[in-house]
C-alpha cells in the first residue's frame, strides 16, 4: 500500500453571506511543504484556492484591513 503524499487538517469551517460555505485545511505535503486550502462551496459548485504562507499572510492583512476600515464601529 502506497503511503499519502499530503495529509489534509481541518482548520475551521464558517457559514457566509448569501448560503455560502467556506472551509480552511492545513495541507502538509510531506516533503515539508505546508499550504492553506480554502474551499468555498456555493450550492454544489466548490471552488478550491491553494495558498502558501507568503501568499496566506498578505491576504490576511488585507482582509484585517478591510474589516477595520469597514466595521460598524467605524
Amino acid at each position: 500500500m502506497t503511503e499519502p503524499l499530503e495529509t489534509v487538517t481541518d482548520l475551521t469551517e464558517l457559514e457566509i453571506p448569501y448560503s455560502r460555505h467556506l472551509r480552511l485545511q492545513n495541507v502538509d505535503y510531506h516533503n515539508g511543504f505546508n499550504m492553506i486550502r480554502m474551499i468555498w462551496r456555493e450550492g454544489r459548485r466548490l471552488t478550491i484556492v491553494n495558498l502558501d504562507a507568503e501568499t496566506a499572510a498578505r491576504l490576511g492583512a488585507e482582509l484585517l484591513s478591510w474589516a477595520k476600515d469597514n466595521s460598524p464601529e467605524n
